[in-house]
């Protein structure tokens, strides 16, 4: 990328970043302010930073762990490009050799006379340069990136002051709500708009196919409309199955079946499991993981204006640009007609909400041209209606041979979409609203994801060496709950799966699962991550399942083979009476190569594990032939503060090497590692998620 496209310098003494990459609470703004600031000589304080903006910003879309790897990247090149350019144009200017001039603060000095990039550059742009002709500087000279600064979006946060799009206030705004069916299938039979058109401050009740909307001049007088309208609307049923038979339904639906090798689906014939000659012993088990949420603390909200036959919407999107594309797609428009700018708005690590509801706010802000609409879903829209992430069932069958090492391993699993997220499509959309219009346009058929760790095959296969392999992704194209990109994706459930399966393997060759793990991996940071967590959490050595109530378990993986590296190990307690686990204590070690902010690494690596911590022991997306049944935070539980254990998080540090993605890096270790010292503890085998004390209770029976 150029210059001018990243960096701007202005009159005042400030360096604009032009960020495409959206803050969703992981640090990405700081960090590449960090990384700016240091390439450049300029004081922190100096960087001020745009969000993302169709009009203003780069093409990019904050997915897959990437920001720091990408855009981290670029902004690095930039400045260093800067900073050899206006060293020159300061050479010349001071008409001395640029071996002479030395930078502080963006001043230019050669002991004697001085200039500032601002009387050099403000206001200007660059132009066309010739691309990486600044050197970046070595890490030995690194004052900025490596250290713990303050991040750049808390203090608002922190004094209450309005951050996120659903704090917007603009000029002549109104307020929105839409009425959703009961289930994803069910049509707009009659409703009866009367009673909510008499009500004080209703503007305008939009009725499109079975799409229904409200305006309102207040936020509580929509609300009122909109709770008249849903009890009047009726419904044409479509009931949705039951949950009890997820997995059942799962694996009996026709799939389409990829041998994954090295982590890349092959056409062709999938080979049968077949153990080798050399086996001694041959394990195998099936692992499940339900529908989880994202579960944001807010629900999904945006804004939108439609004037002069544009619209302009506020959304916390994690990618601008495909979002304007598939709003104008749907709204039958050309991209120039459309601008989304990036708010602030709850983390999700996924696909959400936020773009279904710029949507929905869209198609209200064009009943009313010229005043803006602020839109925010309910919680139960929120938990009923978000793409959740999918269900997945995982089989493992893996042999060891005379002296406990694994000779043969096999990974299956089946799973529904994790892509839907909103992009141009003809003739179909993934965005929400779009599917219940008059003339609709329905979502896509999904298909299976052929790419390096993709979606459902991401994780599948191990980073461990073993003498043969065998991975195969069985992609099931109909979901009956809408599905998309959820953190880590298939890791999670993949990762579970194996890790979980090492240490009933390592139970097997009546081996230490650390030391056990150990003798299968070559590569020297995954040992070394393992290594650090054990030694973080004082691993007691020795073979595993002692069953004194009391226990250790491990998770190791390297996010996608090629992101970051991650050990989890949890000390948990089990009420064999109750069959309810608390979670003691947690010890992470991590290494993401060139570490920027180890403070916002830290905080990604705890998020991640109390997170994925919630899903394994507490959620779960509960249906039935009425609809989703999870509506609320009674019926969709997640962890509590006062179940949060302590986290210790060590940090291996490696500079000079690229910076890995680490967003997504810590949630597939995390229940193998609970799991694991479930049974260090009680000597039970937990292989469905989630881990409810009914569900302990009943395999504590089992014994």
């Amino acid at each position: 990328m150029s210059i001018d496209s990243l960096i701007r310098f202005d009159t005042d003494g400030q360096v604009i970043l032009k960020v495409a990459h959206v803050e969703i609470g992981q640090g990405i703004l700081t960090a590449i302010a960090q990384i700016a600031a240091e390439e450049l000589d300029v004081d922190f304080a100096r960087i001020r930073v745009e969000r993302a903006d169709t009009e203003r910003t780069p093409i990019a879309s904050t997915t897959g762990s990437n920001s720091i790897q990408t855009a981290g990247s670029a902004f690095r090149q930039a400045a260093a490009d800067a900073r050899h350019l206006l060293l020159a144009k300061a050479a010349a200017a001071l008409e001395v050799p640029v071996e002479n001039l030395a930078i502080t603060d963006g001043t230019i000095s050669d002991g004697n006379n001085h200039t500032t990039y601002w009387a050099l550059q403000g206001g200007q742009l660059f132009g066309e340069t010739e691309p990486n002709i600044g050197q970046p500087k070595s890490p030995t000279d690194y004052t900025l990136v490596g250290q713990s600064l303050p991040r750049l979006d808390l203090p608002a946060k922190i004094a209450g002051t309005p951050s996120f799009v659903h704090d917007l206030e603009l000029p002549d705004m109104v307020h929105g709500r839409v009425i959703r069916p009961p289930t994803y299938a069910a049509t707009l039979a009659t409703f009866d708009e009367g009673p909510a058109a008499d009500l004080p401050g209703v503007l305008a009740i939009i009725c499109d196919g079975s799409f229904i909307g409200v305006l309102a001049e207040r936020e509580e007088q929509a609300e009122k409309a909109a709770a008249a309208l849903r009890q009047s609307a009726r419904w044409h049923p479509a009931p949705l199955p039951s949950s009890d038979t997820l997995y059942t339904d799962l694996l009996a639906k026709p799939s389409q079946d990829f041998l994954v090798v090295d982590g890349v689906p092959q056409d062709g014939p999938v080979p049968p499991i077949k153990a080798p000659p050399s086996a001694v012993q041959t394990l195998d088990a099936t692992y499940y993981r339900p529908y989880h949420m994202h579960a944001a603390l807010g629900p999904a909200a945006a804004a939108a204006l439609w004037q002069d036959d544009h619209l302009k919407v506020w959304s916390h999107t994690q990618g601008a640009y495909p979002l304007r594309g598939s709003l104008a797609s749907a709204l039958g428009l050309a991209d120039e007609q459309v601008r989304v700018l990036h708010c602030e708005g709850p983390g999700c690590y996924g696909h959400n909400g936020a773009d279904d509801v710029a949507l929905d706010a869209a198609l209200l802000a064009h009943a009313l041209p010229g005043r803006p609409v602020l839109l925010k879903w309910s919680r139960a829209d929120e938990h009923a209606w978000e793409a959740y992430g999918s269900a997945m069932v995982v089989k493992t069958q893996a042999s060891l041979d005379v002296v406990g090492q694994i000779c043969d391993w096999n990974h299956d699993v089946w799973s529904y979409t994790h892509s839907g997220r909103p992009r141009p499509i003809d003739g179909a959309s993934n965005l929400l609203a779009a599917r219940y219009l008059a003339d609709p346009l329905p979502p896509p058929t999904p298909s299976p994801g052929k790419g390096s760790h993709g979606g459902i095959h991401r994780n599948a296969d191990p980073l461990y060496a073993f003498a043969r392999r065998r991975v195969v992704k069985h992609f099931v194209p109909n979901s009956p709950l809408r599905t998309s990109a959820l953190r880590g994706l298939g890791a999670f459930a993949n990762v579970f799966a194996i890790e979980s399966f090492m240490d009933e393997l390592a139970y097997a060759a009546a081996a230490d699962p650390v030391e056990f793990r150990l003798r299968h991996l070559e590569d020297p940071r995954a040992r070394a991550v393992i290594e650090a967590a054990a030694t973080e959490a004082n691993w007691r050595s020795g073979v595993r399942g002692n069953g004194r109530g009391r226990g250790q378990g491990l998770g190791f993986a390297q996010y996608k083979n090629a992101k970051c590296y991650v050990a989890v190990v949890f000390t948990v307690a089990v009420d064999t009476a109750s069959g309810q686990i608390h979670l003691e204590n947690a010890a992470i070690a991590g290494d993401a190569g060139q570490i920027v902010n180890p403070d916002g690494l830290a905080n990604q690596l705890e998020g991640g594990v109390l997170q994925a911590a919630s899903w394994t022991l507490k959620e779960q997306v509960q249906y039935g032939p009425d609809g989703i049944t999870s509506r609320d935070w009674e019926t969709y539980s997640v962890l509590h503060f006062a179940e949060i254990p302590p986290v210790l998080v060590k940090l291996l540090d490696q500079p000079g090497s690229p910076s890995l993605g680490s967003g997504e890096a810590a949630q597939g270790p995390t229940p193998a590692a609970i799991a694991n010292a479930v049974f260090d503890a009680a000597g039970v085998r937990l292989r469905q998620m989630p881990f409810t004390p009914e569900r302990v209770g009943a395999a504590l029976r089992e014994l």
